[in-house]
Formats: structure tokens, C-alpha cells, sequence
């Protein structure tokens, strides 16, 4: 199979490589770029783990292949944190205990941030339509959710201490 050269932004830094034209982006991060925060989990489109940002949009890197990320941007979980500072939604993430394991927390932080980027205001029932595709078997979801409003309060400037519950 003859392989393709392509280039996209990867965190704000432009990457050039070639791939084959049936490989997967979820490969093509892990382990051609060495980013593992991407998870790879279901291999069907059914959890969401391996969420990342393409052109601002969630997408399942599962499902996507690497050549139809070609000039676009691409924001995976270790594009968030700025000068080793955590975003604001990783942040609220940590607060609100809603981590546990961590093994779907990276997808669930970037569907968050696709969220917030297009309505810093959600309601619950927003935010629940929005993380649907996004599957946890340890928090039961309440500490997500509230990790998502606590984020939206962040990044709309109200800003209260560490660890406070609403």
C-alpha cells in the first residue's frame, strides 16, 4: 500500500509524516507520535476514549483516518496544559474528583472543552446531551458533570476556592 505524506498542526506545532492511506489516527498518535494520552479502548466508535479536537470538532480517532486529518488542527489531551500549568478544565476535572482511574478522563476533557468553546453556559441536561458518546465505569458521571460546570464558571471568570462544592 503506498503511503502518503501528510501535515496537520498537533498542538499547535505543524507535524509531517507519512501514512498509509487505511491507518488510523489513533495509531498514527500513539504510536508514531508517541502521544498515549489518546486512548485507545472499543476500536468501534462506542466510548469515547480516544476523543481528541479536530478543527475544534470531537472526533474518535478510532474512526478517523490519519490522511483526512491533513491540514487540519489536531488538539489531543497533552495540547491542553500551557507551560506545564493544567487548563482550566483539567483543573476543575481534578477538584471535582472526577478522574478515577483516568483511563476515559482525556476524551472526556476534550468533548468538555469542545462544549464549553461553544456554549461556556450549559445546562445539566446540556452537558449531558454533549458527553453522551463518552463512557466511565468509575465515576457513575456526577463528579463529571459537575467537573464540566465548575469548568464553565472558570472560564466565564467566576472563579472560587479549591476544592469548594457548589
Amino acid at each position: 500500500m503506498k503511503s502518503k505524506r501528510i501535515r496537520f498542526k498537533l498542538n499547535g506545532e505543524w507535524v509531517e509524516l507519512e501514512v498509509k492511506p487505511n491507518e488510523l489516527l489513533i495509531n498514527v498518535l500513539r504510536d508514531k507520535l508517541l502521544l498515549t494520552g489518546t486512548k485507545y479502548s472499543c476500536g468501534i466508535g462506542e466510548c469515547g476514549a480516544c476523543t481528541v479536537l479536530v478543527n475544534g470538532e470531537p472526533v474518535l480517532a478510532c474512526l478517523t483516518l490519519a490522511v483526512d486529518v491533513d491540514g487540519k488542527e489536531v488538539v489531543t489531551i497533552e495540547g491542553l496544559a500551557k507551560n506545564g500549568e493544567l487548563s482550566l478544565i483539567q483543573r476543575a476535572f481534578i477538584e471535582e474528583g472526577a478522574i478515577q482511574c483516568g483511563f476515559c478522563t482525556p476524551g472526556f476533557i476534550l468533548v468538555s472543552k469542545a462544549l464549553l468553546e461553544e456554549n461556556p453556559n450549559p445546562s445539566e441536561d446540556e452537558i449531558k446531551e454533549y458527553i453522551r458518546g463518552n463512557l466511565c465505569r468509575c465515576t457513575g458521571y456526577v463528579n463529571i458533570i459537575r467537573a464540566i460546570k465548575r469548568a464553565s464558571k472558570y472560564i466565564r471568570g467566576r472563579s472560587y476556592s479549591v476544592f469548594k462544592s457548589d
